[in-house]
């Protein structure tokens, strides 16, 4: 059966009160939307805060744990290139599994999606305050409350991103480009400097600490390590040729991400001596490498960083909240979040819902903090690693449905175009490398709050069903929409 959506919108698609609204077309190229998914990675950022952690699960050899988690990205990656092929859309994720089985699923996947990566955007939007308050402090003694350097890039991010997808995209690429330089001399400075007593033993299986059980708990750090890979899916819509440019940009950005990331680890491990525990005391054990090796210029290590969270706030908003207005222009969300700006052609609503929201998690976790037992102020640090999990958890479940929906659609859409590795080996085997950070998010025994993470997970999920079950019922026209309006059809 041909997949009628592939043939562009009908004339009863996009929002139930007119035809869909649509984003500008055609203005990004490949090298863009790679350039925006590596800067919504944030590799600096992502490794600044996770990898001490990663370091003392998976010890010596977390260099090969990252290695792993590229190969599981790279399977997902297969997912989303497949479905971008078949079927672009700005709805991304949402679009394959609502395609795949139906308008509840579409819905159900919209709402765990859209509440995912606003949970976790939460935590980049937090550290990025929290990351200027410490450069400051370090260099300056100047100790600035953390929330107003958060509300004041925050600010700018949703400027740049509202005067349009081409400058903000361009303006994240600028970020990376910056952030990818420090990170790259300060490792090969290291390994320079640490040059008379340099191991492999960084990648041999044998010095994972505890061996096969550290490897798995070490993976769900290093899977949350390429968040973000799947941003160019989002932006197919504006994509030129995005049936095989958003392929071509996740799998690039896939493999630049899992080379730099084992070459950062590397230099790190290799700049503590391979002493696991040192590492694993270190606040920012990058940080610490940077100025044992570079001194007086570690300050452009902090440079990093900071470009850093600016490209993940706006290439990450700049996605994600094109899944919720996608969602909002076919039916899926209330219509408010399909709205595009008539003249710069850019989803106003979506992105600013989508940034409040964020900042409204912040102020709640916030505030239980002070009115918790501690009665204490809330450590963005602390709250990059808390936020995060609980926003993985409901990504990873829409990645794992992902994967599953893969060989369903193409025999029932493409069934000429099927390929058993491709459609059904791939996917079967990404889905499992899901199951594994899932695990380790979800298995009881953990610490509060992450004790209470998989029940809210459950519960999140539960109430979106019985949401979507309730909007299709009164909606029976929405089955038509979900997917209607594809990137590459005007």
């Amino acid at each position: 059966m041909p997949d009628p959506a592939a043939v562009g919108p009908s004339s009863t698609s996009g929002p139930v009160d007119g035809a869909p609204q649509r984003l500008r077309g055609g203005v990004l190229g490949m090298a863009d939307i790679a350039a925006a998914t590596m800067a919504n990675v944030g590799p600096a950022m992502s490794f600044f805060f996770g990898f001490a952690f990663l370091g003392t699960t998976a010890g010596i050899a977390s260099p090969l744990t990252i290695a792993a988690a590229g190969v599981a990205v790279a399977l997902l990656g297969n997912t989303l290139a497949q479905f971008s092929r078949a079927h672009p859309s700005a709805g991304s994720f949402i679009t394959f599994v609502g395609k795949t089985f139906g308008p509840v699923s579409a819905v159900t996947t919209a709402l765990l999606a859209g509440l995912g990566y606003i949970i976790a955007m939460a935590s980049v939007i937090a550290i990025s305050g929290g990351f200027v308050q410490i450069t400051l402090h370090h260099y300056t003694g100047v100790d600035l409350p953390w929330i107003i350097w958060t509300l004041v890039l925050t600010g700018l991010a949703v400027v740049l991103m509202l005067r349009g997808v081409v400058v903000s995209t361009k303006w994240a690429g600028y970020f990376f480009v910056v952030e990818m330089l420090v990170l790259v001399v300060v490792s090969v400075a290291a390994i320079v400097e640490h040059r008379g007593h340099l191991s492999a033993d960084p990648f041999l299986p044998g010095h994972i600490s505890h061996g096969l059980s550290g490897l798995a708990a070490g993976f769900p750090l290093a899977v949350y390590l390429f968040i973000g890979w799947e941003n160019s899916a989002a932006l197919a819509e504006e994509t030129q040729n995005p049936r095989r440019n958003v392929g071509r940009a996740v799998f690039s950005s896939v493999a630049i991400m899992t080379v730099s990331y084992i070459l950062f680890s590397y230099a790190t491990v290799t700049g503590f001596d391979y002493d696991v525990t040192a590492l694993g005391e270190a606040r920012i054990p990058f940080l610490d490498v940077a100025h044992d090796t570079l001194g007086a210029l570690a300050f452009v290590a902090y440079v990093g960083g900071l470009t850093s969270t600016l490209g993940v706030l706006i290439s990450g908003i700049n996605s994600q909240a094109r899944l919720v207005f996608n969602a909002g222009r076919e039916g899926l969300l209330p219509s408010f979040f399909g709205y595009v700006h008539p003249t710069r052609r850019t989803p106003t609503n979506a992105i600013v819902t989508f940034t409040a929201t964020a900042l409204l998690i912040i102020g709640g976790w916030g505030l239980g903090h002070l009115l918790g037992s501690d009665g204490g102020s809330m450590n963005p640090v602390v709250f990059f690693t808390e936020s995060s999990s609980l926003g993985a958890i409901l990504i990873l479940l829409v990645y794992l449905a992902s994967n599953i929906a893969l060989p369903f659609y193409y025999r029932r859409y493409r069934p000429q175009e099927f390929r058993t590795i491709r459609h059904l080996v791939l996917p079967a085997i990404g889905a499992l490398a899901i199951l594994v950070p899932l695990y380790y998010l979800a298995k009881p025994g953990q610490p509060a709050p992450y004790n209470w993470f998989p029940y809210a997970a459950l519960a999140t999920l539960l109430v979106a069903v019985a949401y979507a079950a309730l909007l299709v019922r009164r909606d029976p026209g929405l089955a038509e929409r979900v997917g209607s309006v594809v990137a590459d059809a005007e």
